[in-house]
């Protein structure tokens, strides 16, 4: 042991040399309060994740999404000033350890641009919220329903119920129609009807059917108006207002009812006609 002791371990001094009785309280001193430091890190880091998922959870209007990538970063951010604060306690400049972690950040935020616009983007998304699960709507030239906003892609089914990804930064950096914001909406179709109908019996007809219909809507009121006179027909707009979760089938089943009263009635319903004549002629 005596040996062990006098080995030379720094600038010709032996062992014994170090390890005094200061050394060995400081050094003791200096473990106890890693210990403590990294207890206190490892509390507050997972306090400060819990609390802040916890108040996008009690809150139904805020999507607990954010709340939750926020919640990890937070307690990176408190884990990593933790492991500097143990390093500065054994008397390791961190200096150059920050420099490089700023570097190392620096380049992988470079290597990683469209991700990260991506992701500012799904924050962007999450927090104005231009939509939300279950909405129909538009972006980027794509339908459907929402099924997923994650903080890198939004996801849609298609009315075909094929799964659509798009990218965070092609959602937000484009128009975005949402179908599904407002209770209401207007449908509306065109109803030709030949030269020889009699305008009044076709627009009465054109009310019955929207006014039988219980999903029609009383305010505002229907519009039923000749719009064009076109080559082959009268042309009526025709406007009505119903809840949004009726508007798809209300549109078709108005359709198909106005075909089967106009035949009902015998209003004709033109269709465009050519016809050949012979040179001789």
């Amino acid at each position: 042991m005596q040996d062990l002791l006098n080995m030379t371990v720094w600038d010709g001094k032996p062992l014994s040399d170090f390890l005094t009785t200061d050394f060995i309280l400081g050094f003791a001193g200096n473990l106890i309060g890693v210990v403590l430091i990294a207890i206190i890190g490892f509390w507050l880091s997972g306090w400060l994740r819990r609390r802040i998922v916890n108040i996008g959870l009690s809150q139904p209007h805020l999507d607990d999404t954010l709340f939750s990538f926020v919640g990890n970063i937070s307690s990176y951010v408190v884990l990593g000033f933790t492991t500097l604060f143990i390093l500065n306690t054994f008397g390791i400049q961190t200096t150059s350890i920050v420099a490089i972690i700023g570097a190392a950040g620096l380049a992988i935020g470079l290597a990683l641009q469209g991700t990260l616009s991506n992701v500012a983007a799904g924050v962007m998304i999450i927090v104005f919220r231009p939509f939300k699960l279950n909405d129909f709507v538009e972006v980027n030239g794509q339908q459907g329903t929402v099924k997923g906003i994650s903080l890198n892609y939004t996801e849609l089914a298609s009315v075909a119920n094929v799964q659509i990804i798009v990218p965070n930064a092609n959602v937000w950096g484009n128009t975005i129609t949402n179908y599904s914001t407002y209770n209401t909406r207007r449908a509306e179709w065109v109803f030709g009807v030949g030269y020889a109908v009699d305008l009044k019996q076709a627009e009465t007809v054109l009310h019955k059917v929207i006014a039988d219909d219980p999903r029609t809507l009383p305010s505002p009121e229907p519009f039923i108006q000749v719009n064009n006179l076109g080559d082959f027909s009268v042309d009526f707009l025709v406007r009505a207002w119903v809840n949004t979760a009726d508007f798809f089938q209300y549109q078709a089943d108005i359709k198909r009812k106005v075909k089967e009263e106009f035949d009902a009635a015998g209003i004709d319903i033109p269709f465009p006609t050519r016809t050949v004549l012979n040179g001789d002629e």
